[in-house]
Protein backbone atom coordinates (compact mmCIF):
# COMPACT_ATOMS: atom_id res chain seq x y z
CA UNK A 1 0.00 0.00 0.00
CA UNK A 2 2.91 2.38 0.71
CA UNK A 3 4.19 1.70 -2.79
CA UNK A 4 0.86 2.87 -4.25
CA UNK A 5 1.05 6.08 -2.19
CA UNK A 6 4.52 6.82 -3.50
CA UNK A 7 3.40 6.09 -7.04
CA UNK A 8 0.62 8.65 -6.66
CA UNK A 9 3.14 11.17 -5.25
CA UNK A 10 5.39 10.62 -8.27
CA UNK A 11 2.60 11.47 -10.67
CA UNK A 12 1.57 14.59 -8.74
CA UNK A 13 5.14 15.90 -8.43
CA UNK A 14 5.79 15.35 -12.14
CA UNK A 15 2.64 17.32 -13.05
CA UNK A 16 3.33 20.23 -10.66
CA UNK A 17 7.11 20.51 -11.15
CA UNK A 18 6.94 22.80 -14.27
CA UNK A 19 4.63 25.25 -12.49
CA UNK A 20 6.91 25.30 -9.44
CA UNK A 21 9.99 26.00 -11.55
CA UNK A 22 8.23 28.74 -13.55
CA UNK A 23 7.00 30.52 -10.42
CA UNK A 24 10.35 30.30 -8.64
CA UNK A 25 12.57 33.39 -8.25
CA UNK A 26 15.36 33.38 -10.81
CA UNK A 27 18.75 32.41 -9.51
CA UNK A 28 18.87 30.88 -6.03
CA UNK A 29 15.10 30.29 -5.94
CA UNK A 30 15.15 28.21 -9.14
CA UNK A 31 18.07 26.18 -7.77
CA UNK A 32 16.29 25.49 -4.48
CA UNK A 33 13.05 24.54 -6.19
CA UNK A 34 14.92 22.37 -8.70
CA UNK A 35 16.74 20.62 -5.87
CA UNK A 36 13.43 20.09 -4.09
CA UNK A 37 11.92 18.60 -7.26
CA UNK A 38 14.84 16.21 -7.69
CA UNK A 39 14.93 15.15 -4.03
CA UNK A 40 11.20 14.57 -3.66
CA UNK A 41 10.84 12.88 -7.04
CA UNK A 42 13.84 10.57 -6.64
CA UNK A 43 12.96 9.74 -3.04
CA UNK A 44 9.44 8.76 -4.08
CA UNK A 45 10.77 6.80 -7.06
CA UNK A 46 13.29 4.84 -5.00
CA UNK A 47 10.68 3.85 -2.42
CA UNK A 48 8.14 3.05 -5.13
CA UNK A 49 10.61 0.92 -7.08
CA UNK A 50 12.24 -0.99 -4.17
CA UNK A 51 10.07 -0.65 -1.08
CA UNK A 52 11.18 -4.02 0.30
CA UNK A 53 14.77 -2.78 0.45
CA UNK A 54 14.42 0.90 1.47
CA UNK A 55 11.08 0.76 3.29
CA UNK A 56 12.63 -0.53 6.57
CA UNK A 57 14.98 2.49 6.47
CA UNK A 58 11.99 4.83 6.39
CA UNK A 59 10.35 2.84 9.19
CA UNK A 60 13.41 3.25 11.44
CA UNK A 61 14.00 6.94 10.66
CA UNK A 62 10.86 9.13 10.63
CA UNK A 63 13.18 12.13 10.15
CA UNK A 64 13.55 11.14 6.50
CA UNK A 65 9.84 11.75 5.94
CA UNK A 66 10.18 15.08 7.78
CA UNK A 67 13.01 16.13 5.43
CA UNK A 68 10.87 15.12 2.45
CA UNK A 69 8.06 17.24 3.87
CA UNK A 70 10.32 20.29 4.10
CA UNK A 71 11.45 19.90 0.49
CA UNK A 72 7.82 19.51 -0.52
CA UNK A 73 7.10 22.78 1.28
CA UNK A 74 9.47 24.62 -1.08
CA UNK A 75 7.55 23.27 -4.04
CA UNK A 76 4.22 24.12 -2.44
CA UNK A 77 5.30 27.70 -1.79
CA UNK A 78 6.61 28.08 -5.33
CA UNK A 79 3.77 26.41 -7.22
CA UNK A 80 0.93 27.32 -4.85
CA UNK A 81 -1.63 25.21 -2.99
CA UNK A 82 -3.98 25.24 -5.96
CA UNK A 83 -1.70 22.84 -7.92
CA UNK A 84 -1.40 19.07 -7.70
CA UNK A 85 1.25 19.51 -4.97
CA UNK A 86 -1.67 19.92 -2.59
CA UNK A 87 -2.37 16.21 -3.11
CA UNK A 88 1.25 15.45 -2.24
CA UNK A 89 0.78 17.35 1.02
CA UNK A 90 -2.36 15.37 1.79
CA UNK A 91 -0.52 12.07 1.08
CA UNK A 92 2.14 12.76 3.74
CA UNK A 93 -0.14 12.25 6.81
CA UNK A 94 -1.69 9.21 5.05
CA UNK A 95 1.74 7.67 4.60
CA UNK A 96 2.73 8.53 8.18
CA UNK A 97 -0.41 6.83 9.52
CA UNK A 98 0.29 3.66 7.53
CA UNK A 99 3.98 3.53 8.47
CA UNK A 100 4.10 4.93 12.03
CA UNK A 101 0.59 4.51 13.41
CA UNK A 102 -1.66 7.09 15.04
CA UNK A 103 1.20 8.98 16.76
CA UNK A 104 3.03 9.48 13.47
CA UNK A 105 -0.24 10.40 11.75
CA UNK A 106 -1.01 13.02 14.39
CA UNK A 107 2.51 14.47 14.22
CA UNK A 108 2.72 14.75 10.44
CA UNK A 109 -0.91 15.84 10.04
CA UNK A 110 -0.22 18.70 12.47
CA UNK A 111 3.04 19.57 10.70
CA UNK A 112 1.50 19.52 7.24
CA UNK A 113 -1.56 21.48 8.36
CA UNK A 114 0.71 24.14 9.88
CA UNK A 115 2.71 24.34 6.66
CA UNK A 116 -0.45 24.77 4.59
CA UNK A 117 -1.74 27.50 6.87
CA UNK A 118 1.60 29.32 6.59
CA UNK A 119 1.50 29.00 2.81
CA UNK A 120 -2.01 30.47 2.75
CA UNK A 121 -0.85 33.26 5.05
CA UNK A 122 1.93 34.24 2.63
CA UNK A 123 -0.32 33.93 -0.43
CA UNK A 124 -0.51 37.27 -2.27
CA UNK A 125 -2.14 36.32 -5.56
CA UNK A 126 -5.53 35.50 -4.01
CA UNK A 127 -5.74 37.51 -0.75
CA UNK A 128 -9.49 37.14 -0.65
CA UNK A 129 -9.42 33.42 0.05
CA UNK A 130 -11.92 32.72 2.83
CA UNK A 131 -11.35 30.71 6.03
CA UNK A 132 -13.25 27.72 4.61
CA UNK A 133 -10.88 27.46 1.66
CA UNK A 134 -7.85 27.91 3.91
CA UNK A 135 -8.99 25.14 6.29
CA UNK A 136 -10.01 22.66 3.58
CA UNK A 137 -6.58 21.16 2.88
CA UNK A 138 -5.48 21.09 6.56
CA UNK A 139 -8.73 19.29 7.34
CA UNK A 140 -7.99 16.79 4.61
CA UNK A 141 -4.56 16.21 6.18
CA UNK A 142 -6.18 15.33 9.49
CA UNK A 143 -8.66 13.01 7.77
CA UNK A 144 -6.02 11.20 5.69
CA UNK A 145 -3.84 10.78 8.79
CA UNK A 146 -6.75 9.09 10.57
CA UNK A 147 -7.43 6.94 7.49
CA UNK A 148 -3.76 5.87 7.32
CA UNK A 149 -3.76 4.92 11.01
CA UNK A 150 -6.98 2.92 10.55
CA UNK A 151 -5.53 1.14 7.50
CA UNK A 152 -2.43 0.25 9.50
CA UNK A 153 -4.58 -1.30 12.22
CA UNK A 154 -6.58 -3.28 9.67
CA UNK A 155 -3.44 -4.57 7.97
CA UNK A 156 -1.87 -5.58 11.29
CA UNK A 157 -5.01 -7.44 12.33
CA UNK A 158 -5.18 -9.08 8.92
CA UNK A 159 -1.54 -10.14 9.27
CA UNK A 160 -2.21 -11.60 12.71
CA UNK A 161 -5.23 -13.48 11.39
CA UNK A 162 -3.18 -14.78 8.46
CA UNK A 163 -0.39 -15.89 10.79
CA UNK A 164 -2.88 -17.61 13.08
CA UNK A 165 -4.44 -19.35 10.07
CA UNK A 166 -1.02 -20.46 8.85
CA UNK A 167 -0.14 -21.80 12.30
CA UNK A 168 -3.44 -23.67 12.49
CA UNK A 169 -2.93 -25.15 9.04
CA UNK A 170 0.58 -26.25 9.99
CA UNK A 171 -0.74 -27.92 13.15
CA UNK A 172 -3.49 -29.65 11.20
CA UNK A 173 -0.98 -30.83 8.61
CA UNK A 174 1.27 -32.17 11.38
CA UNK A 175 -1.69 -33.92 13.01
CA UNK A 176 -2.75 -35.45 9.69
CA UNK A 177 0.82 -36.57 9.02
CA UNK A 178 0.97 -38.15 12.49
CA UNK A 179 -2.34 -39.95 11.97
CA UNK A 180 -1.22 -41.16 8.55
CA UNK A 181 2.07 -42.44 9.99
CA UNK A 182 0.25 -44.21 12.82
CA UNK A 183 -2.08 -45.87 10.31
CA UNK A 184 0.89 -46.88 8.15
CA UNK A 185 2.71 -48.38 11.13
CA UNK A 186 -0.45 -50.27 12.12
CA UNK A 187 -0.71 -51.71 8.59
CA UNK A 188 2.94 -52.69 8.51
CA UNK A 189 2.79 -54.32 11.92
CA UNK A 190 -0.39 -56.21 11.06
CA UNK A 191 0.76 -57.36 7.63
CA UNK A 192 4.29 -58.40 8.64
CA UNK A 193 5.55 -58.79 12.19
CA UNK A 194 2.23 -59.43 13.98
CA UNK A 195 1.19 -62.09 11.49
CA UNK A 196 4.55 -63.84 11.62
CA UNK A 197 4.65 -63.78 15.41
CA UNK A 198 1.18 -65.32 15.46
CA UNK A 199 2.57 -68.13 13.32
CA UNK A 200 5.52 -68.52 15.70
CA UNK A 201 3.12 -68.84 18.62
CA UNK A 202 1.06 -71.52 16.86
CA UNK A 203 4.17 -73.46 15.86
CA UNK A 204 5.54 -73.25 19.41
CA UNK A 205 2.24 -74.51 20.84
CA UNK A 206 2.31 -77.44 18.41
CA UNK A 207 5.92 -78.19 19.39
CA UNK A 208 5.08 -78.13 23.09
CA UNK A 209 2.10 -80.42 22.51
CA UNK A 210 4.18 -82.90 20.50
CA UNK A 211 7.03 -82.89 23.01
CA UNK A 212 4.60 -83.52 25.87
CA UNK A 213 3.17 -86.75 24.45
CA UNK A 214 4.58 -90.04 25.82
CA UNK A 215 5.35 -91.33 22.33
CA UNK A 216 6.96 -88.20 20.95
CA UNK A 217 8.53 -88.58 17.52
CA UNK A 218 12.01 -86.96 17.48
CA UNK A 219 11.81 -86.30 13.73
CA UNK A 220 8.47 -84.54 14.12
CA UNK A 221 9.80 -82.48 17.03
CA UNK A 222 12.84 -81.56 14.94
CA UNK A 223 10.63 -80.42 12.03
CA UNK A 224 8.42 -78.36 14.31
CA UNK A 225 11.43 -76.80 16.02
CA UNK A 226 12.86 -75.95 12.61
CA UNK A 227 9.52 -74.35 11.68
CA UNK A 228 9.62 -72.21 14.85
CA UNK A 229 13.21 -71.16 14.08
CA UNK A 230 12.37 -70.22 10.48
CA UNK A 231 9.32 -68.23 11.59
CA UNK A 232 11.36 -66.41 14.23
CA UNK A 233 14.06 -65.53 11.70
CA UNK A 234 11.37 -64.32 9.33
CA UNK A 235 9.90 -62.08 12.08
CA UNK A 236 13.37 -60.65 12.76
CA UNK A 237 13.88 -59.96 9.05
CA UNK A 238 10.52 -58.25 8.76
CA UNK A 239 11.33 -56.14 11.83
CA UNK A 240 14.63 -55.04 10.27
CA UNK A 241 12.87 -54.19 7.00
CA UNK A 242 10.27 -52.15 8.86
CA UNK A 243 12.97 -50.24 10.78
CA UNK A 244 14.92 -49.66 7.58
CA UNK A 245 11.83 -48.28 5.91
CA UNK A 246 11.15 -45.99 8.88
CA UNK A 247 14.70 -44.62 8.82
CA UNK A 248 14.86 -44.19 5.05
CA UNK A 249 15.60 -40.58 4.11
CA UNK A 250 14.07 -40.81 0.61
CA UNK A 251 11.56 -43.06 -1.12
CA UNK A 252 12.85 -45.94 -3.20
CA UNK A 253 13.67 -44.92 -6.75
CA UNK A 254 13.87 -48.38 -8.35
CA UNK A 255 11.02 -50.09 -10.18
CA UNK A 256 9.94 -53.68 -9.75
CA UNK A 257 8.30 -56.19 -12.06
CA UNK A 258 5.08 -56.99 -10.19
CA UNK A 259 3.99 -59.78 -12.54
CA UNK A 260 7.03 -61.88 -11.71
CA UNK A 261 6.77 -61.06 -8.01
CA UNK A 262 3.08 -62.03 -7.98
CA UNK A 263 4.02 -65.39 -9.49
CA UNK A 264 6.68 -65.90 -6.81
CA UNK A 265 4.28 -64.80 -4.06
CA UNK A 266 1.63 -67.31 -5.15
CA UNK A 267 4.18 -70.14 -5.38
CA UNK A 268 5.59 -69.37 -1.92
CA UNK A 269 2.10 -69.22 -0.43
CA UNK A 270 1.16 -72.61 -1.92
CA UNK A 271 4.39 -74.21 -0.70
CA UNK A 272 4.03 -72.77 2.81
CA UNK A 273 0.32 -73.45 3.42
CA UNK A 274 -0.27 -76.51 1.24
CA UNK A 275 -3.32 -74.86 -0.41
CA UNK A 276 -3.74 -75.36 -4.14
CA UNK A 277 -2.79 -71.95 -5.55
CA UNK A 278 -2.80 -71.02 -9.23
CA UNK A 279 -1.43 -67.93 -10.89
CA UNK A 280 -2.28 -66.67 -14.37
CA UNK A 281 -1.27 -63.48 -16.18
CA UNK A 282 -3.19 -62.33 -19.25
CA UNK A 283 -2.81 -59.44 -21.66
CA UNK A 284 0.35 -60.54 -23.45
CA UNK A 285 2.68 -58.78 -21.01
CA UNK A 286 5.65 -60.39 -19.33
CA UNK A 287 6.68 -57.31 -17.35
CA UNK A 288 4.81 -54.54 -15.58
CA UNK A 289 7.29 -52.32 -13.79
CA UNK A 290 6.01 -49.95 -11.11
CA UNK A 291 7.80 -47.92 -8.40
CA UNK A 292 8.98 -49.97 -5.43
CA UNK A 293 6.53 -48.44 -2.90
CA UNK A 294 3.59 -49.14 -5.24
CA UNK A 295 4.78 -52.72 -5.80
CA UNK A 296 5.11 -53.23 -2.06
CA UNK A 297 1.51 -52.13 -1.43
CA UNK A 298 0.19 -54.27 -4.29
CA UNK A 299 2.03 -57.40 -3.14
CA UNK A 300 0.98 -56.85 0.47
CA UNK A 301 -2.70 -56.53 -0.53
CA UNK A 302 -2.46 -59.73 -2.59
CA UNK A 303 -0.67 -61.58 0.18
CA UNK A 304 -3.23 -60.46 2.76
CA UNK A 305 -6.09 -61.64 0.53
CA UNK A 306 -4.48 -65.08 0.21
CA UNK A 307 -3.77 -65.25 3.95
CA UNK A 308 -7.40 -64.43 4.74
CA UNK A 309 -8.52 -67.29 2.49
CA UNK A 310 -6.20 -69.65 4.35
CA UNK A 311 -6.83 -68.51 7.93
CA UNK A 312 -10.47 -67.39 7.95
CA UNK A 313 -12.33 -68.83 4.94
CA UNK A 314 -11.43 -72.54 5.22
CA UNK A 315 -10.65 -72.48 1.51
CA UNK A 316 -9.17 -75.39 -0.41
CA UNK A 317 -8.16 -73.44 -3.50
CA UNK A 318 -6.91 -69.92 -4.26
CA UNK A 319 -6.70 -68.43 -7.76
CA UNK A 320 -4.59 -65.34 -8.48
CA UNK A 321 -5.03 -63.56 -11.80
CA UNK A 322 -3.25 -60.48 -13.20
CA UNK A 323 -4.81 -58.74 -16.22
CA UNK A 324 -3.30 -55.79 -18.07
CA UNK A 325 -6.17 -53.80 -19.60
CA UNK A 326 -5.58 -51.23 -22.36
CA UNK A 327 -1.90 -51.03 -21.35
CA UNK A 328 -2.75 -48.52 -18.62
CA UNK A 329 -4.52 -50.52 -15.92
CA UNK A 330 -3.52 -53.62 -13.98
CA UNK A 331 -6.29 -55.76 -12.49
CA UNK A 332 -5.20 -58.23 -9.79
CA UNK A 333 -7.89 -60.67 -8.65
CA UNK A 334 -7.68 -63.17 -5.78
CA UNK A 335 -10.52 -65.73 -5.58
CA UNK A 336 -11.05 -68.58 -3.13
CA UNK A 337 -13.67 -71.27 -2.64
CA UNK A 338 -14.14 -70.69 1.09
CA UNK A 339 -17.23 -69.73 3.05
CA UNK A 340 -17.04 -66.05 2.05
CA UNK A 341 -17.66 -62.87 3.97
CA UNK A 342 -20.63 -62.35 6.30
CA UNK A 343 -23.64 -60.93 4.41
CA UNK A 344 -23.62 -57.46 5.99
CA UNK A 345 -19.91 -57.06 6.79
CA UNK A 346 -18.51 -53.52 6.54
CA UNK A 347 -15.04 -52.13 7.14
CA UNK A 348 -16.23 -50.29 10.27
CA UNK A 349 -17.76 -53.43 11.75
CA UNK A 350 -14.62 -55.43 11.01
CA UNK A 351 -12.48 -52.73 12.62
CA UNK A 352 -14.60 -52.74 15.79
CA UNK A 353 -14.33 -56.52 15.92
CA UNK A 354 -10.54 -56.34 15.76
CA UNK A 355 -10.15 -57.50 12.12
CA UNK A 356 -7.78 -54.94 10.63
CA UNK A 357 -6.70 -56.86 7.52
CA UNK A 358 -9.37 -55.54 5.14
CA UNK A 359 -9.04 -52.04 6.60
CA UNK A 360 -5.29 -52.09 5.92
CA UNK A 361 -5.90 -53.36 2.37
CA UNK A 362 -8.30 -50.48 1.69
CA UNK A 363 -5.84 -47.93 3.09
CA UNK A 364 -2.99 -49.33 1.00
CA UNK A 365 -5.11 -49.23 -2.16
CA UNK A 366 -6.04 -45.60 -1.49
CA UNK A 367 -2.36 -44.74 -0.88
CA UNK A 368 -1.39 -45.77 -4.44
CA UNK A 369 -4.53 -44.43 -6.14
CA UNK A 370 -6.03 -47.88 -6.79
CA UNK A 371 -9.60 -49.12 -6.41
CA UNK A 372 -10.31 -52.12 -4.21
CA UNK A 373 -13.40 -54.33 -4.38
CA UNK A 374 -14.07 -57.09 -1.86
CA UNK A 375 -17.14 -59.30 -2.23
CA UNK A 376 -18.50 -62.75 -2.81
CA UNK A 377 -17.18 -64.71 -5.78
CA UNK A 378 -19.81 -65.83 -8.26
CA UNK A 379 -18.43 -69.27 -9.06
CA UNK A 380 -17.76 -71.42 -7.08
CA UNK A 381 -18.55 -69.03 -4.24
CA UNK A 382 -16.14 -67.84 -1.61
CA UNK A 383 -14.55 -64.40 -1.68
CA UNK A 384 -13.15 -62.26 -4.48
CA UNK A 385 -10.69 -59.42 -3.92
CA UNK A 386 -10.08 -57.25 -6.99
CA UNK A 387 -7.56 -54.43 -7.23
CA UNK A 388 -7.57 -51.94 -10.13
CA UNK A 389 -4.24 -50.10 -10.35
CA UNK A 390 -3.57 -47.31 -12.90
CA UNK A 391 -0.13 -47.92 -14.36
CA UNK A 392 2.45 -45.13 -14.32
CA UNK A 393 4.52 -44.26 -17.37
CA UNK A 394 7.26 -46.71 -16.41
CA UNK A 395 4.71 -49.50 -16.12
CA UNK A 396 3.34 -48.82 -19.59
CA UNK A 397 6.78 -48.94 -21.14
CA UNK A 398 7.97 -52.12 -19.43
CA UNK A 399 7.61 -55.07 -21.80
Amino acid sequence: MCRQVFGFRLAMIAVAAPAALLNATPGLGVRLVGAAVVVTFMGSYVLFRDWERFGPLLLRHPSLLAVDTLFGTLLLISAGPDTTLAYVSVCTPLLAGIVYGWRGAACFASLQSLILLLVYATLTEHPGTGPAERLLLPGFCVITGAVGSALRGLMLRFGEATQALTTTQARLAAAEATDAERARLAREMHDSVAKTLHGVALAAEALAHTAGTPTADPDRIRRQADLVARAARRAATESRELLTDLRAEAPYAEHRNVLEELRTLAADFSRRTGLTTTYRATGGRTQVRVPAPVARHLLTITGEAMENAHRHASATRVDVRADVVDDDHLHVTVRDDGRGLPPDATLEELRRAGHFGLLGMAERAAAVGARLHVGRAEDPGGTEVRLDLPLPAEGKAGR
